[in-house]
């Protein structure tokens, strides 16, 4: 577990707005701090996931519902922002609600490069049990085409209420895995889930397979409460990583990892979090959570995650390194 030094990032820094409404926060050239102003008049980014783009990274995240009830683009949405050096970022686009399925909003993205295309996975949302997962493509990673058969996957079996959110697709061996975050019957614990479709797959609704009857990752340690979600995956040798966020939003929510041999049976590396929230005062207090893990061309990794210290009212992404060894990550500090 990192020292909490390492992310005490302050709130007194210097802000610079610019002509998108987009807000960035910088006390240190060399760390990310990215929050979207344009819908509620401050710093709102949540959910993140990054892909390299035609020489460029993008990053996905969910925007809260606009604060002027009078816009025509109502409910949540997805944001786009483009970099060059994983630091400073500017936005570049929207995704906002199309058809019946999605009137209320859609987030938790999840992007993967396929063949030159982007892929996007994401969460329908405001349905309560009925949100689900849904797929759409892009050829430049702006502008979407949806998936015709979306919602692409929700859960089945007794052990979950049908709802699936948080979408997490991986490549692994010869098939595409996609983890979900769904609830117990009674609505009360959020876990994870696990699908799969073939490799020459296009992610439509009949060639997802439910691979389990049970939760892979539940909650079983104090610090995770009662909600294990938003998974990132990444393989290292011949073993999958989970990084996974433990409790529900500013409880607070912290980042845990669990291991795997095939993407089904997973086990946690630590009883206790890998990246934790701050102290009183540091701009994450209330929370370091949804993480997403990227590496990068060069084999570098990088830990992409949400905070606040204000219980909720703005929310940030930040970034931070990291490196491996035999047993695992390590953050870099």
């Amino acid at each position: 577990m990192v020292k909490r030094a390492f992310l005490l990032i302050h709130l007194c820094v210097v802000i610079c707005f610019t002509i998108t409404g987009q807000i960035a926060i910088n006390s240190d050239k060399n760390k990310m701090m990215f929050g979207d102003t344009t819908r509620i008049g401050r710093p709102f980014a949540k959910d993140p996931h990054v892909i390299e783009y035609k020489g460029r990274y993008l990053i996905y995240y969910s925007l809260p519902a606009h604060s002027d009830k009078n816009n025509p683009v109502q409910g949540w949405g997805i944001g786009i922002a483009g970099s060059k050096d994983l630091i400073n970022w500017n936005k570049i686009g929207e995704i906002t609600p199309a058809g019946e399925y999605e009137k209320k909003g859609l987030a938790a993205p999840c992007a993967l490069v396929i063949n030159g295309k982007v892929h996007l996975f994401y969460q329908t949302y405001g349905n309560g049990k009925g949100d689900a997962i849904c797929h759409a493509v892009s050829d430049d990673g702006i502008n979407f085409i949806r998936n015709e058969t979306n919602p692409v996957f929700h859960p089945t079996g007794d052990w979950n209420r049908g709802r699936a959110i948080d979408a997490e697709v991986y490549k692994f061996r010869d098939r595409y895995l996609l983890f979900f975050a769904t609830r117990d019957p009674d609505y009360k614990i959020q876990m994870q889930g696990v699908a799969s479709a073939p490799s020459n797959t296009t992610f439509s609704r009949d060639q997802w397979t439910q691979l389990t009857d049970y939760p892979i990752l539940k909650p079983e340690y104090p610090w995770e409460g009662e909600c294990v979600e938003g998974a990132s995956i990444i393989q290292k040798g011949e073993s999958l990583y989970m990084f996974y966020a433990g409790a529900y939003n500013n409880n607070p929510q912290q980042i845990g990892v669990a291991r795997s041999s095939d993407g089904v049976r997973w086990e946690r590396l630590s009883n206790k979090p890998f990246l934790t929230n701050g102290d009183p005062g540091d701009w994450n207090y209330s929370e370091s959570g949804h993480p997403h893990i990227f590496e990068d061309k060069d084999g570098k990794t990088y830990l992409f995650f949400q905070g606040n210290n204000d219980n909720g009212k703005t929310w940030f992404i930040s970034n931070v390194e990291v490196t491996w060894n035999s047993n695992g990550p390590i953050l870099k500090f």
